[in-house]
């Protein structure tokens, strides 16, 4: 296995020295529908039994999925990784940056959720989706499922947040826009109140810079590693008539 280069992009304040609270941001139950979504799209489409999910924080996605496949979890983040242990036990798990990893291995499938928006140039994005392609057996696929693209953004906010058992709370605000639409990013801030278990409050703000790639852009980008490609519309019940959320399917031929 190749070693993984951890050190090219600054890591969200999130996945770093906030990762504990992450669960308390996105709680497992959140990703529920979701997964479902997803596993029926991967598991629709032929016989599957090993996954490689690239980028998988805190392991949400596969605790609704290891039911159906046998997962091997990737995440650049040791402290995303350690949440998604607890959450997943007995699944592998192995830090590494999903644009260089290399397993020495080949999967019936290859998933990246959201993580794959926080790769702002094409560069990065041809490296992530070569590393899927190199991973994926022939007649494998993948599914990439990033929080828009070009064609579907849309500027807004959000809030949310939960409580633990152990007394602790989150409650945040999300603030999403386009500074320049000319370029092929967005920003995404977040404001959060952090309750401590002994009721101490404090507020932390994060940022984070995700890419905003066309729909053709995405296609060109896995056409030129192989792979053949469609996008399929994900009609999540908790968005508007405003807002479509697309994934980027992915086959690779039979030998």
């Amino acid at each position: 296995m190749k070693a993984p280069t951890l050190d090219r992009l600054d890591m969200s304040r999130l996945y770093d020295e906030l990762a504990q609270w992450y669960p308390l941001l996105t709680h497992v139950s959140d990703y529920e529908e979701e997964a479902a979504f997803f596993t029926k799209l991967l598991a629709g489409q032929g016989p599957s039994s090993t996954l490689l999910e690239l980028g998988c924080g805190q392991g949400a996605n596969a605790f609704y999925m290891k039911s159906h496949f046998n997962i091997t979890l990737s995440d650049r983040s040791e402290r995303m990784l350690k949440l998604s242990r607890t959450l997943n036990p007995g699944l592998q798990h192995v830090q590494g940056d999903m644009r260089d990893l290399r397993l020495d291995v080949t999967f019936d499938r290859v998933f990246v959720h959201d993580a794959i928006s926080y790769l702002t140039t094409g560069e990065d994005l041809h490296k992530a989706i070569e590393t899927i392609a190199l991973h994926l057996s022939p007649g494998g696929m993948a599914l990439l499922a990033p929080d828009y693209l070009a064609e579907n953004f849309v500027a807004g906010w959000d809030d949310g947040g939960h409580d633990a058992e152990d007394g602790r709370g989150l409650r945040f605000i999300e603030y999403c826009q386009d500074p320049d639409p000319n370029d092929d990013t967005y920003r995404v801030d977040y404001a959060m109140m952090l309750r401590e278990p002994d009721g101490t409050m404090r507020v932390e703000h994060d940022t984070h810079v995700e890419g905003l790639f066309s729909r053709q852009s995405w296609l060109d980008r896995v056409a030129a590693v192989g792979l053949s490609a469609e996008t399929v519309v994900f009609e999540h019940s908790d968005l508007d008539d405003h807002h479509t959320y697309e994934v980027i399917v992915c086959r690779k031929p039979h030998l």
